[in-house]
């Protein structure tokens, strides 16, 4: 009887702590931002074959979604020259969850930030 109770202590304590990872923030997304020219946005997520991609504005306006695809990830390019100074989100989901990184557009320059909001879908 010891064993048995002692065997669910275990996998109860292994199944919550899988759960607390798999909830956890951006990382399971692998996104990097990689290196902007001027107005010019490049991010990757790896090990991610299918998202929906979108850009909202500050008043939550769609201007631009993507369903993506990859074999080994996702990568993409997005030139903002046509974007007026402020701020945007970029936004990227899968079945899983949705996750929210801020772009702030300045006049020779735009700068998307590495670290996101994650919500569950």
């Amino acid at each position: 009887m010891k064993k048995v109770l002692k065997l669910s202590l275990v996998c109860a304590v292994l199944f919550s702590g899988m759960s607390t990872y798999a909830i956890d923030g951006n990382e399971a997304l692998n996104f990097h931002v990689l290196k902007g020219n001027g107005k010019t946005i490049t991010f990757g997520i790896n090990q991610l074959q299918k998202a929906v991609i979108s850009i909202y504005d500050a008043n939550g306006n769609v201007l631009y979604t993507e369903n993506a695809s990859g074999k080994e990830g996702i990568l993409r390019n997005f030139s903002l020259e046509e974007f007026p100074q402020g701020k945007y989100y970029l936004e990227v989901a899968d079945s899983f969850k949705k996750v929210k990184y801020e772009i702030t557009v300045n006049a020779n320059s735009s700068v998307l930030s590495s670290k996101g909001t994650a919500t569950l879908n």
